[in-house]
């Protein structure tokens, strides 16, 4: 997926298909066919593989022949210009997309790479592509089937330079009469992410790369993956014959750690990371999504200002001689007199000791403290400007199940504000792209996209106390309108009259009268045949919150379970079937205890009513009645 940010847009790569999505505020409305009930915008660009192609993978041994197909792993913009990759059957493809219509081979345009190094050539390999806004493209594919790993610049007027492999440090080792190997990437890497950090001076801005190396002599009872972090700086432009002329100057890496201080409960395989910064600063904090080998997900938080100084000032692992000049992998401009890239003694010793030996830490030593077992598929994250002039992080968590977390990260905890079910088909989410100007969260899994508003206030309720007690950035109590509203953009904080407390469950700023009044529902009739199987869906507004029904005024009480973001009272938890009655579904949280909703039950409603029960499955029942109740 590519998301322009500040558009209504989203670019979905598939199988030879590139989907164009355009959002509107009341949903998505197809370009194709446009009456009334359509609910999308969407234009479709077929990109078939080559014939030839697609002939000769059908008639390898390997991959699977369900890979022989153009499947779309590239969607970037770089300046004005659309790069769109795909695996081609096994035979890379690049195009350049025109006017949203029309795709051209990106071969004739004199400023892109080969397509094999960009795109990877079956969809089960892994890759990565960013985008600067200098105008170039950077490609990190992970390595599989015997394919080496490599980071590569592939697109753009700079230089187009990659990682040494080691068959290009052994030729080179040749010619000079060396005997050392290359140790740039080892074994295998697999790529997780990548991300540019700012810098005021543009000379410095450097780009991380996040992946995991094999490291082969690994023991039996040791996981054999190392978290990576790796360095390089956009300014450079190669090296020098005979050393690195084609390649970086300035990469650099360090090992990365997260687990539970130092107890062996380690996680070692980074899966995703995602950075914030502000900008032109580098301050600012990198999330890890990690994994052990069980498959059990972390996430580890790390300050960016502590890898700056981790591979600003850190010894270089198997060197100990001092340094001539300036140190290996400075970002220098070209030309500089400093001595960075053209100096052939620090060439040597970048090519052959890239590694740091500190390595990096955790913020608060452990994962962050998620009260729940989803397993997290992918994450991105945002910085809010809160009300008391404070910056908080956001983390949207995709999880297997294809549920949305969305997190409050402070110094002092994880926070849990709200989980959403999006999907109809349930399926681990793959894919995600956060739009902090239009306030968009987008998220794709195989079968879905869907569009979130990152300040969705009105799912807490309306009351003061439910509002502060969402703890969430986007969102304050406005005292005049009595309501729980957005941040307004260019919120005066001195002036303003909204209420947030962010950093503590305390809703003590509502004032005691306000968050002891008991609010009454009026209960929402359901007619239903006798004997009936009957649901009922109680939206859960707060992840914190303990969940009941209470029956005609607690004289019963019942449990519920939950189904998407919904408790649902239903045969499970009480005598078959539901007696009539009013039940209420009660939500208590930090010693309040409030009504959400309420529905009063009448049996042997009339023949609609009792044909629908009569023909309507379980799960069908209650998604109707989520439709017409709620």
């Amino acid at each position: 997926m590519y998301h322009p940010e500040g558009t209504n847009t989203l670019y979905v790569g598939g199988k030879a298909m590139v989907f164009i999505l355009t959002f509107s505020d009341r949903g998505v409305r197809d370009l194709q066919v446009m009456p009334p009930l359509q609910r999308f915008w969407m234009i479709l660009i077929p990109v078939e593989s080559d014939d030839t192609a697609k002939a000769t993978c059908m008639a390898k041994a390997a991959p699977p022949k369900l890979e022989c197909d153009n499947f779309i792993t590239v969607v970037q913009k770089v300046n004005d210009t659309f790069v769109v990759c795909g695996t081609n059957a096994g035979s890379p493809k690049c195009w350049l997309l025109v006017n949203e219509t029309v795709l051209t081979d990106a071969q004739g345009s004199g400023q892109i790479g080969s397509p094999s190094d960009i795109s990877p050539p079956y969809p089960s390999q892994k890759a990565i592509s960013l985008t600067t806004d200098s105008g170039s493209l950077y490609s990190a594919l992970s390595s599989v089937g015997g394919h080496a790993g490599s980071i590569r610049r592939t697109f753009g007027s700079q230089k187009l330079l990659k990682t040494e492999n080691n068959q290009d440090c052994k030729t080179a080792n040749i010619r000079l009469l060396l005997k050392d190997v290359c140790l740039q990437l080892h074994a295998d890497p697999q790529f997780a992410g990548a991300a540019i950090i700012p810098s005021s001076a543009k000379y410095k801005e450097e780009i991380y790369f996040f992946f995991s190396e094999f490291n082969k002599t690994a023991r039996v009872d040791e996981e054999p993956y190392r978290a990576r972090i790796g360095r390089i700086c956009t300014v450079d432009e190669g090296g020098i014959k005979p050393l690195l002329s084609d390649s970086w100057t300035t990469f650099m890496k360090a090992r990365v750690m997260c687990g539970a201080g130092s107890t062996q409960q380690q996680y070692n395989n980074i899966r995703q990371a995602v950075v914030l910064t502000a900008q032109d600063k580098r301050a600012g904090v990198m999330y890890g999504l990690f994994s052990n080998p069980w498959g059990r997900t972390v996430i580890c938080a790390y300050s960016i200002e502590d890898i700056d100084q981790a591979f600003a000032t850190s010894k270089l692992r198997g060197y100990s001689s001092a340094f001539i000049g300036s140190r290996p992998g400075t970002c220098v401009r070209r030309n500089s007199s400093a001595g960075g890239h053209n100096d052939i003694k620090n060439l040597g010793i970048i090519r052959y000791h890239p590694e740091i030996e500190d390595v990096i830490r955790p913020v608060g030593v452990a994962p962050l403290d998620l009260p729940t077992d989803d397993q997290i598929t992918h994450t991105v994250a945002d910085i809010v400007l809160a009300v008391n002039d404070e910056h908080y992080s956001v983390l949207y968590l995709g999880t297997e199940q294809g549920k949305v977390l969305k997190v409050l990260h402070t110094s002092e905890e994880a926070f849990i504000i709200a989980q959403y079910s999006l999907f109809h088909n349930e399926g681990p989410v793959l894919n995600m792209a956060i739009d902090g100007q239009k306030g968009h969260l987008y998220v794709g899994t195989a079968m879905e996209v869907q569009r979130l508003p990152l300040a969705d206030c009105g799912r807490y309720g309306d009351t003061c106390r439910d509002c502060i007690l969402s703890r969430d950035p986007y969102c304050g109590w406005d005292r005049a309108r009595r309501k729980c509203i957005p941040i307004p953009t260019g919120y005066n904080i001195s002036s303003g009259a909204l209420i947030q407390n962010l950093d503590q469950s305390n809703a003590s700023v509502c004032g005691e009268a306000a968050a002891l009044k008991q609010r009454r529902t009026s209960p929402r009739n359901v007619v239903v045949q006798s004997n009936s199987s009957v649901f009922l869906p109680c939206p859960v507004r707060s992840f914190h919150a303990t969940y009941r029904w209470e029956k005609d005024n607690c004289n019963n009480n019942y449990p519920c379970f939950f189904s998407g973001d919904s408790c649902v009272l239903g045969p499970a938890a009480v005598d078959l079937p539901l007696k009539e009655g009013v039940f209420r579904c009660m939500a208590t949280e930090d010693g309040f205890k409030v009504e959400v909703i309420s529905y009063r039950l009448v049996y042997n409603a009339g023949p609609l009513a009792a044909s629908l029960a009569s023909t309507l499955g379980s799960s069908l029942l209650l998604a109707a009645a989520t439709l017409w109740l709620l």
